[in-house]
């Protein structure tokens, strides 16, 4: 074919020349996986499944029945060119393979892993190779028997680690210690399953004389040795030579680029595949500093998007399930699935138990081995080349490795239920029955951006000592399809901390960050990372809330201040996490919009200086942003004002029947604040606010004797009261050697411009108000209002709008309450 045509004013057919075809034939790929990725997300299956049967339906199986169609789309002469592309993609793959995978982790695998590793791969190894007997005997006949029975053992042995990754990121078990060993198990076979491969490529020659597959073997030997011995410093000093945040140098990435094609074709005319050159030369590259993060951003998306999926195309163009014809060779294909997974789940099950691990963790492990996928599908293919494989025995082959990793996720769910044995606690807000009582606070973080405010938030938030503080600090980091954030699991310790991945650098900064804040504060500082995609975010969120018995939930905003004073939108997905933690969080829950509170650097104790203003409309969450407030009060650097608004006479006429705000239904009503049906009883809830803010004046531990016990009582206990009686401001000052509050009550008639001139005055650093489900008369005229963040209620979302400049930071407080 030739290359491209002169198009189709001149007479050409585009699809009758090469280049032209394969971009169509690309577009064809990408369109079916994808839809069958978004129609296989219900039932949790990882993306190589679709892609799998993606391949199958284009091929032969399906709709390549069609003479037509293959000929059209996909003729014989331009599949070359298809593997070709293919094939690329799957060299620049296994090199990011090679180059996260972490040895130094492996070797801190402990013995049970090890033990449930090599029972993962003997005894399916042995299985298969039973089980290649008789499909020679049947049909596989006249093959090289070393060859064909390795091929059948590794098949059958091999776990799929990106996979297994991706399942247990989805079933939320990468940090319970059955997803620990089973991932730490499923490296150590990776390991195996190459070198069984190795093997297998070696023996699997032409067979012109037996000493031939030594020689590839001892090549095989030397060049993994000259890539450690020599390779490896060389990329070792180009990782030192490229230095955090800077660029890495182009001539750096030529290299690299380079030496993954070079040991390729180092590997090929050895007689191994170029698949593992590529391997061995991502091992050499250190793992530590940004080089290695910069090669995945550069590499994963294009191959592992564009040019992987072309790979399992040209896998189900060769995949034929008409072959499996008959009894025998459906009888076949059921003795070959339950061999595979007999020998990997009976295998793993035995020895768990073995080291005292429990029947059905152990049983679990056995299901999670038993994940087949992508290497699986490089095994068959390696040997449909090497002619080991007919094309029955790689139907059956296939459909096996689809069934075992299709069918892992649902076994694991009906299996493996991990029991969340909460303990029910009783302080899921921030009012406490005893001064002393402990505070938990669980403070969430997207990046090194949000640490400055948080720890200069958290410094204020401490109290005088008397009430513990204790901080739980979560980085939240996002689980993509990418294979890095994928493979970053395999690193994560216990406690939910990766050994390392390509933010590493920001990671230790996020840890070091608090663990001074620790020091210099005396404040107990617990951090951890929890790895999930955005959508099921919050439940990370919400779970560790409750494990941890957290009174409140602090969440960064999801936008950030530009250099000009605006806040700019960082990341929608961020957004959504907020609103789900808001629906279904079980404690109080703050959003923080950061408008540099403290400056960009963690202040020191003594150098606290802040004035913090309260808005208090009224309401449950108004109430516990005046808790908040109070206990902000006790540092000595605080100063804050609590401002309570009262209708003049313009607004006496508002009805007084507004029901509560529900901040949940964003995504259909995105632009609204929408009003729940929930009651509420009026006179109960003016009594609460009375009794919390006589509390600010009429503390027994507050030396103000000039104010009287009743001073807020009569305002608005009685409806029938004249406002005209009430003072155009009211002052009263609570004093003492822990800091101090100013109370302020202003008549507004226009609510939007009382509120933003206190947020425009430049007087106060940080406003707390609340999102307000239970909203005074004087929000009424803020109903009418576009909302650009509806879950911040009709106040926070005014004061948190970016087309206002307002210079205080703004924490909008939602109390924990039943409807």
């Amino acid at each position: 074919m030739k290359t491209s045509s002169n198009g189709v004013w001149q007479g050409d057919n585009p699809i009758h020349f090469a280049f032209p075809l394969l971009i169509l034939q690309i577009c064809i790929v990408l369109l079916v996986t994808r839809t069958l990725a978004v129609l296989l997300k219900p039932l949790r299956q990882p993306r190589v499944v679709a892609e799998i049967i993606g391949g199958i339906i284009l091929g032969p199986s399906v709709i390549g029945r069609s003479e037509s169609y293959m000929k059209t789309f996909f003729p014989k002469k331009s599949t070359p060119v298809l593997e070709t592309v293919g094939d690329i993609g799957l060299l620049f793959f296994l090199f990011l393979v090679g180059l996260e995978l972490d040895f130094g982790a492996i070797k801190r695998t402990g013995r049970k892993a090890l033990a449930i590793a090599a029972a993962g791969i003997t005894v399916p190894f042995v299985a298969g190779i039973g089980i290649a007997f008789i499909l020679k005997a049947t049909i596989s006949k006249g093959v090289d028997y070393g060859a064909f029975l390795v091929f059948i053992g590794v098949a059958l042995s091999i776990t799929a680690f990106p996979v297994l990754a991706r399942i247990l990121a989805e079933l939320k078990l990468l940090t319970r210690d059955v997803g620990q060993m089973a991932m730490s198990a499923a490296a150590v076979n990776d390991v195996v399953a190459w070198v069984l491969l190795a093997i297998a490529v070696a023996l699997s020659g032409s067979g012109k004389s037996p000493v031939i597959p030594v020689y590839v073997l001892l090549s095989g030997v030397l060049f993994v040795a000259f890539m450690m011995l020599a390779v490896k410093p060389m990329m070792a000093y180009m990782g030192r030579r490229s230095p955090d945040n800077e660029p890495v140098s182009e001539l750096f990435t030529c290299i690299t680029l380079a030496g993954v094609l070079a040991s390729g074709f180092v590997t090929d005319a050895i007689g191994i595949h170029s698949i593992f050159g590529a391997f061995v030369f991502g091992l050499t590259i250190p793992k530590e500093g940004p080089f290695a993060g910069m090669l995945i951003e550069k590499i994963e998306d294009f191959v592992g998007v564009l040019l992987l999926p072309l790979y399992f195309a040209s896998s189900g163009l060769k995949t034929n399930i008409s072959a499996v014809n008959g009894a025998q060779s459906w009888g076949l294909l059921v003795l070959v699935m339950l061999t595979a997974c007999a020998g990997k789940i009976l295998g793993t099950l035995f020895i768990a138990l073995a080291h005292k691990v429990s029947f059905r963790e152990s049983l679990t492990l056995g299901f999670l081995m038993n994940t087949k996928g992508l290497v699986e599908l490089i095994v068959l293919n390696i040997g449909k080349e090497r002619k080991v494989l007919n094309d029955e025995v790689f139907a059956l082959l296939v459909l096996m490795a689809l069934f075992t990793t299709f069918i892992t996720t649902p076994l694991v769910m009906a299996v493996y239920k991990p029991a969340r044995k909460q303990v029910p606690y009783k302080y899921r807000k921030l009012q406490r029955d005893k001064a002393n009582d402990k505070l938990r606070i669980l403070v969430c973080v997207h990046g090194t951006k949000n640490i400055p405010a948080i720890i200069n938030l958290m410094e204020a938030s401490r109290g005088s000592g008397k009430s513990v503080l204790r901080l739980y600090i979560v980085h939240l980091v996002e689980l993509s399809e990418r294979s890095s954030s994928i493979m970053l699991v395999h690193k994560t310790r216990k406690n939910g901390q990766p050994f390392w991945n390509r933010n590493r650098s920001h990671e230790d900064q996020i840890v070091i960050a608090f663990d001074a804040f620790e020091q210099l504060s005396k404040v107990q500082v617990r951090p951890m990372t929890e790895i999930s995609a955005f959508q099921d975010m919050h439940e990370d969120i919400c779970n560790v809330a409750e494990e941890k018995r957290a009174a409140m939930i602090i969440l960064p905003f999801h936008k950030e201040q530009r250099v000009d004073g605006v806040l700019e939108s960082v990341d929608a997905g961020t957004r959504a996490v907020n609103q789900r933690v808001l629906k279904h969080a079980p404690c109080s829950v703050g959003i923080l919009v950061n408008r540099g509170l403290g400056g960009q650097s963690q202040l020191a104790p003594s150098s606290v200086s802040h004035n913090v203003a309260v808005l208090f409309f009224g309401g449950p969450d108004d109430r516990e942003a005046l808790i908040y407030g109070r206990r902000m009060a006790e540092h000595p650097g605080i100063k804050v004002s609590v401002i309570r608004f009262l209708p003049d006479r313009e607004m006496d006429h508002i009805a007084l029947n507004l029901t509560p705000l529900s901040p949940y239904d964003h995504d259909k009503h995105p632009q609204s604040y929408e009003f729940s049906t929930a009651e509420m009883n009026r006179e109960q809830e003016r009594t609460l606010d009375e009794e919390a803010l006589a509390g600010i004046t009429n503390d027994e531990n507050d030396s103000v004797s000039s104010i009287p016990k009743k001073a807020l009582a009569g305002i608005t206990n009685d409806e029938n009261d004249s406002v005209s009686s009430i003072p155009k401001k009211t002052q009263a000052y609570a004093d003492d050697a822990k800091g101090s509050i100013v109370y302020t009550e202003q008549q507004i008639s226009n609510t939007v411009e009382s509120v933003l001139s206190i947020g425009k005055s430049n007087e106060y650093n940080l406003i707390l108000v609340g999102i307000g489900r239970f909203p005074s008369p004087l929000v009424a005229d803020l109903a009418d209002r576009t909302a650009e963040c509806a879950e911040l209620g009709p106040i926070g979302d005014l004061l948190a709008s970016s087309t206002i400049q307002i210079t205080a930071s703004v924490l909008v407080i939602q109390q924990h309450v039943k409807f």
